[in-house]
């Protein structure tokens, strides 16, 4: 590094599917990344089991999503509450979430970060941090070990729900307590006599049974009448005590592999960032896990984070970048938060909630209905506050199909590299004049779209737009309509907001 005295430029507290992603597209930026993890190995705890479309269209981004669907398997179709969503297929080249173990999401995320070069420390817990103008200080808990300190140019917290990171940097953490509580473990049930069960309904709470891998079901018990201390031990005998009380047997239940407990806790950091020190993943929120969501939510904070630090980390642009961060992904997080409320009451025991869930369910049969609830879960309608009056303008650019100089090629793999792409549709020579003065952070390509329409969630089919601006995370940050004059001040105004002031001479 040519500072002796940084350890890394950043250092992620962390090493799950958060940290990890992070680190990856830190390095993609050639950005120098410690990892430090508190454990001292993988937990080899299943945990969340699977990814939603917007997640597996990040890992097409960066040319890795294979890796995922050789050992995952999608899944037709989605639940909001347990009610049934049914996907769009149009709207996505993967529309259906992919069943995927965090356990095999962690090592495929670990074996791209150490091949891209990101260095991972376990057995190192976060214990102080102090910053200044020009870096953070961290001291870490070793074991078995002394206690050491690293000094980098930032510090980013993907420490989980329970964030050393986020305490120590004095960010409040508000919301709502538990009002419930489930137990969930993989265990063998020799007894049962169906292939799953979802969502049984039962007058204190409901529970549901899932085959993930053969031989293997995913037990959860929710109990509503039921609020532990968080503290409280798990283990197997109380996840079965919670399944005979929900359904009267236990399906002879043994071999736990692992046994967890979650609740309808709904929090969030109030400051994604404090100076230099910035929160992602369960650090930033945690929520009732219905419908998924943990792990996309977090995995997506990253991709939105790691190019702006990257950038500011690189000189490429200036720190107020990083402030973006918040205001696009607390929103989102606060959306989340208020979707897994809502479900979490929906899902509440009585004949008051059965009678909500019938009449939730037959509007559920109206497509605008169904669709607005999917783009909740998969985040495909998502869209951040850009500067512009293109419809295109914040949302995620679609994976539409281009013919270049070098022949046929998808959107998404102009963003392999991680980098900035200013996308021009109609040879136009002023989108190139302008695009010179950025060439060494954005990469120019002239194309032409296969499809005069492009669909886009929410908006059905857009006509295809004469110039785009595609920002690294795969969001639009300008575009021009092809029927319009060519507004190349509004292209150098989105250049230099998003990517840093132009070439001196230029």
């Amino acid at each position: 590094m040519e500072d002796s005295g940084v350890d890394a430029d950043v250092v992620i507290a962390g090493a799950g599917p958060t940290g990890l992603m992070l680190a990856c597209e830190l390095r993609l930026a050639g950005v120098d990344v410690l990892v430090v993890e508190r454990l001292a190995q993988p937990t080899g705890e299943s945990r969340a089991g699977g990814m939603h479309s917007r997640t597996l269209e990040v890992l097409d981004q960066r040319g890795i999503l294979d890796r995922f669907t050789d050992i995952g398997v999608p899944q037709p179709v989605g639940h909001f509450s347990g009610l049934y969503l049914e996907f769009d297929e149009a709207e996505s080249r993967h529309p259906y979430p992919l069943m995927i173990l965090q356990t095999d999401i962690e090592r495929l995320l670990e074996e791209w970060a150490v091949a891209l070069g990101v260095r991972i420390q376990r057995s190192s817990e976060v214990t102080g941090i102090s910053q200044d103008g020009a870096g953070v200080t961290v001291e870490l808990g070793t074991a078995p070990g002394p206690t050491r300190t690293l000094l980098a140019r930032y510090l980013v917290g993907c420490d989980g729900g329970r964030s050393a990171v986020r305490k120590l940097s004095g960010i409040d953490f508000v919301g709502t307590s538990a009002t419930m509580t489930a137990l969930i473990g993989d265990v063998e049930l020799p007894e049962l006599t169906e292939d799953y069960i979802w969502v049984r309904r039962c007058p204190t709470g409901d529970y549901s049974v899932i085959a993930f891998e053969p031989g293997w079901y995913r037990v959860i018990a929710s109990e509503y009448d039921r609020v532990v201390d968080r503290d409280e031990p798990v283990t197997f005998e109380r996840l079965r005590e919670s399944l005979v009380r929900l359904a009267g047997t236990d399906f002879g239940m043994r071999s736990p592999r692992w046994v967890s407990r979650f609740s309808d806790a709904a929090r969030q950091a109030d400051r994604y960032r404090a100076g230099r020190v910035l929160l992602a993943g369960d650090a930033a929120h945690i929520h009732f896990p219905a419908g998924g969501q943990g792990l996309n939510l977090g995995v997506q904070d990253a991709v939105n984070l790691g190019w702006k630090l990257a950038a500011v980390v690189n000189g490429q642009a200036p720190e107020s970048l990083l402030d973006t961060y918040h205001h696009e992904r607390h929103p989102v997080g606060e959306r989340v938060l208020h979707n897994t409320r809502a479900q979490s009451a929906l899902a509440r025991p009585g004949p008051h909630t059965d009678a909500l869930r019938d009449v939730f369910g037959e509007l559920l049969q109206f497509d605008d209905v169904n669709r607005q609830l999917c783009g909740k879960l998969t985040a495909l309608n998502l869209r951040y506050p850009v500067d512009g009056d293109h419809p295109l303008a914040g949302r995620r650019v679609p994976d539409v199909d281009l013919k270049s100089a070098g022949g046929a090629i998808r959107m998404y793999e102009l963003l392999h590299a991680a980098r900035p792409v200013l996308v021009d549709l109609q040879g136009s020579t002023e989108v190139a004049a302008v695009a010179d003065g950025w060439a060494d952070r954005v990469d120019l390509v002239e194309a032409t779209s296969l499809d005069d329409h492009w669909i886009v969630p929410d908006l059905d089919e857009l006509p295809a737009p004469a110039a785009l601006l595609v920002r690294p995370d795969g969001h639009v940050a300008w575009a021009a309509s092809a029927d319009e004059p060519l507004d190349t001040a509004a292209l150098r105004a989105a250049l230099a907001t998003w990517f840093g002031p132009v070439r001196p001479g230029r």
